[in-house]
């Protein structure tokens, strides 16, 4: 049955907004009432006045069956074929009655690690359909007006089937405002979050797979590079869980180690399997490289995890080869080599200049001596010419002998 009462009485009050706020900022005001962890606020499609006089808020929390009793979330461990009786007051802080849709739904984490229900138009398949609001079919809605500045207690219960697995079943109430004809295209919905767990034995096991090792080089010969680990982890066990995943990379011989650690998922459902990447800097191209990724379980808020919680690790190979160092080496050697080529080409021509000079000086030198040597020798036959008389000895005189005088 719901209880109905005026907000001063379970110690509300009603909340304006500042002028000129939009309905999306009063959403955020909505969620302020529930920011405690587990209560969830979810923009979805439409229902809301805009004016400043219509304007709508509300809040849902857990109960105690006659008013909210301070608990975040609801958290229960029920037996297999057991059930569990509780409450959530949903309170209309706004100054004119309100109707609100009253459901419960199942739990799950989107792809950026929050927590979230259904949508509205998604029939529960899971926890969601084993609870019952205000003596309705488990699953389905009950429709509640709330006068303004009221509240209203409605109670629900979790019927666990038999043969129900151990372990979390995440779930949650939600209230959606229904809005009239006159309501403009927007729909919010917050929501309590139950934690629910079957009890049984606990399993907290995380598998890795799809470990990708993609080695990203840098063209600058002199600079390291990096190396990029995407990987998949997957919720093995029964119990959610958080992650800190973490990698480390050597070379041959363990040269050039590096490791770092990624932000850390904080939670996993069971059968949940979430992505990731971490990419290592200062990573030099020691050709074939051996990485080991690891994954360690984390106990995710107040939950009890009565069991080992084992790190879980994998590897693999890459190779990073050493590409622009090979090319600016034989940037250098091609360098060297042809300054070589050029300077080899250099002194061949020098060589070949000096030993033109030689040959022509050394045919010069042959000329001239032959040109000597001809003039100086008679030809072959002829005799040589006698002495001239000036060529006779000085003794002789000129007039005769001595006798004649």
């Amino acid at each position: 049955m719901i209880s109905v009462r005026r907000a001063a009485r379970t110690g509300h009050r009603r909340r304006d907004l500042p002028e000129g706020v939009p309905h999306s900022a009063m959403v955020r005001t909505a969620a302020g009432l529930l920011v405690a962890a587990g209560l969830l606020i979810t923009p979805v499609a439409a229902t809301a006045q805009e004016d400043e006089t219509n304007r709508t808020t509300w809040a849902i929390q857990p109960s105690d069956g006659e008013e909210p009793d301070g608990r975040v979330s609801f958290r229960h461990e029920v037996e297999a074929g057991g059930h569990v009786v509780d409450h959530v007051t949903v309170t209309n802080f706004s100054p004119q009655p309100a109707t609100f849709r009253i459901h419960a739904s199942d739990g799950v984490v989107t792809s950026d690690g929050r927590f979230d229900l259904l949508a509205d138009d998604v029939e529960p398949v899971g926890s969601g359909s084993w609870i019952a609001v205000d003596g309705q079919d488990p699953g389905a809605p009950v429709t509640v007006e709330i006068d303004a500045d009221s509240s209203a207690t409605v109670p629900f219960v979790i019927e666990v089937p038999a043969d129900a697995t151990p372990g979390d079943h995440p779930a949650g109430i939600v209230a959606a405002l229904v809005g009239g004809q006159d309501a403009v295209a927007f729909h919010t919905r917050v929501g309590a979050r139950l934690h629910l767990r079957v009890a049984g034995d606990v399993v907290g096991v995380l598998g890795v797979d799809d470990l990708r090792v993609t080695h990203l080089p840098s063209w600058n010969p002199f600079a390291t590079g990096s190396l990029r680990v995407d990987y998949s982890v997957t919720n093995e066990g029964n119990v959610r869980l958080g992650a800190a995943p973490e990698v480390r990379t050597t070379g041959p011989f363990g040269w050039g180690a590096r490791e770092a650690t990624a932000e850390e998922h904080r939670e996993i459902l069971p059968g949940q399997r979430v992505t990731g990447s971490i990419v290592l800097t200062g990573v030099w191209p020691w050709g074939r490289l051996s990485t080991e990724f690891a994954v360690t379980p984390l106990v995710v808020g107040e939950d009890t995890v009565d069991a080992d919680l084992v790190r879980t690790t994998d590897s693999a190979e890459t190779w990073a080869l050493p590409i622009p160092q090979a090319l600016a080496l034989l940037l250098v050697v091609g360098a060297v080599l042809l300054w070589r080529w050029a300077r080899g080409r250099r002194d061949a021509r020098t060589e070949a200049r000096i030993a033109e000079a030689v040959a022509a000086a050394t045919a010069g030198s042959a000329a001239d001596t032959e040109s000597t040597t001809t003039a100086s020798t008679p030809p072959a036959g002829e005799n040589p010419e006698p002495p001239s008389k000036n060529d006779q000895d000085p003794a002789e005189g000129t007039g005769g002998s001595a006798t004649d005088r």
